[in-house]
């Protein structure tokens, strides 16, 4: 049996049926860049079989009973900003022969209260609305900063968000758009340590724009921190950080829905391990360069630029079953979907740096999600938090994570029922994009900000013909935006 009868013969026992089929172009990977990719193909009337080596749909998307029966839990992402914002998303269904109606509309998006909330230890929780201006209330001194950065950046609205989604293009000729994104530049290519401490006056202003600038995974003193810090807070304020109800799987499972209501076909439990298993004209794969270099021969400097790819940090994930809600010090932050703990800038700044340096913070930055705060239909109070990590660390940081909860929600233990644990090598177990448990596809400093993987003007293009890469080891990065899938896609059809 050669290669491309092998291929066909599993695609043909596991698709329903049973009967045969054939496709000019398979998607290697069902992470919401694939979904977006194969829906896109499938729309413009290619014939596409998406290929999933685990045995759920969704990648990042997955959702899991990790506790106790009946709590549904995330195993990868909750939080939907950027799925709202998306050029990707907010064009799926209208273009070919798809429904009109979005691709979304089958999902339910719910908001909490409160977006962000940002704990202090000897002062009120710093809490970031929807309402920029009710936000920037709550700042004192540094309301009017707050409204010139961050309020800036979500009054210019969508078209900033999808220059900053399209960092290499293509780009609708918007002058306006243009000088908004380079005046946003200016402030977003300085590291937050040095944009906070000169622009913001206040403990509160600095704390909250180093939580969200932590999310990059990046020593705070390095460039571009800010730029994370300022889209994410914009992002609150223009769609909002909403939760998927019924957990993230209902996400994916609507975009395979939506894929195979086009005619295609999705099979699950199917690892490719060589590119020689596939006999399609157009490949697009949902993997990092560690999986490419062994899944095909490759031009020399080509394949020298991927191993010269710099995976980040990891994380260290915890999934909690509470018998209530957290017992905040503030109950203000019982109303916020995600909670940033690690207090203040300075003490954000130098839990990274030590992450940064491969060492372990004993008060890490920790993100916590606490979905029950909008949404009600996961069988109870579930709960998730993790920390960074050096890439590939095999050290239990759940004493140290529960540490940073009791310290501003005293007694948070004593509502635990049943948790969770993965490390580093538990996530790459579990999805192998997940390198060291790097959740990001990739360091993501100024170096790999558009060389990912490597420099070109097209980088979901690979030397090889017809195959393209999609995760987020593409430009725009890491997060639901699907915008990888997007751009292969794209170049794929023009091909």
């Amino acid at each position: 049996m050669n290669a491309r009868d092998g291929f066909m013969a599993a695609v043909s026992a596991r698709s329903e049926g049973g009967a045969e089929m054939s496709g000019d172009a398979v998607v290697v990977g069902s992470g919401p860049n694939g979904l977006v990719a194969a829906i896109l193909l499938a729309q413009a009337g290619r014939e596409v079989v998406l290929l999933e080596a685990a045995d759920q749909f969704g990648g990042g998307l997955r959702s899991a009973e990790l506790t106790l029966p009946g709590r549904v839990h995330d195993m990868g992402a909750t939080v939907m900003a950027m799925a709202l914002a998306s050029p990707a998303f907010r064009e799926l269904g209208k273009s070919g022969s798809a429904p009109k109606e979005p691709v979304l509309g089958a999902v339910e998006f719910v908001h909490p209260e409160v977006v962000v909330a940002h704990p202090l230890d000897d002062r009120p929780a710093v809490l970031v609305h929807r309402d920029a201006r009710r936000t920037a209330a709550g700042l004192g001194r540094d309301a009017a900063v707050w409204q010139a950065t961050v309020g800036a950046a979500a009054r210019a609205g969508f078209p900033l968000v999808d220059l900053m989604l399209k960092p290499l293009g293509p780009w609708e000729p918007r002058p306006r758009a243009f000088a908004q994104a380079a005046r946003f530049g200016v402030a977003a290519a300085l590291p937050v340590t040095t944009l906070a401490r000169r622009a913001f006056r206040t403990v509160e202003g600095r704390a909250v724009l180093a939580g969200m600038a932590a999310h990059s995974m990046l020593d705070l003193r390095s460039p571009i921190t800010s730029g994370y810090g300022l889209l994410l807070g914009a992002l609150a304020h223009l769609v909002g950080w909403p939760v998927v109800k019924g957990g993230s799987q209902v996400l994916a499972d609507a975009l395979v829905a939506r894929f195979r209501a086009l005619g295609g076909v999705a099979v699950s439990g199917h690892r490719v391990r060589r590119l020689g298993e596939l006999d399609a004209e157009t490949v697009v794969l949902d993997v990092t360069p560690r999986q490419l270099l062994a899944m095909a021969e490759l031009p020399a400097g080509y394949r020298r630029g991927l191993e010269r790819y710099r995976y980040g940090p990891g994380v260290f994930k915890l999934d909690w079953a509470l018998d209530g809600p957290v017992p905040w010090r503030d109950p203000a932050v019982a109303a916020a979907g995600t909670v940033h703990l690690g207090g203040t800038l300075e003490e954000i700044a130098l839990s990274e740096a030590e992450m940064a340096r491969g060492r372990h913070s004993p008060r890490p930055y920790v993100l916590l999600v606490q979905p029950y705060a909008a949404d009600d239909s996961r069988g109870g109070h579930t709960l998730w938090a993790y920390c960074h990590v050096p890439n590939g660390s095999r050290v239990d940081m759940t004493d140290a994570i529960e540490g940073q909860i009791e310290r501003f929600a005293p007694g948070f233990r004593d509502r635990v029922l049943a948790r969770h644990a993965m490390g580093p090598a538990e996530l790459e177990a579990g999805n192998a994009n997940l390198v060291g448990g790097d959740i990001g596809g990739g360091l993501a400093s100024l170096g790999q900000f558009v060389r990912r993987p490597v420099w070109s003007v097209a980088p979901w293009r690979t030397p090889l013909p017809g195959v393209f890469l999609c995760s987020a080891s593409t430009p725009p990065g890491a997060a639901v935006h699907g915008m990888g899938g997007w751009q292969a896609a794209r170049l794929a059809l023009k091909r």
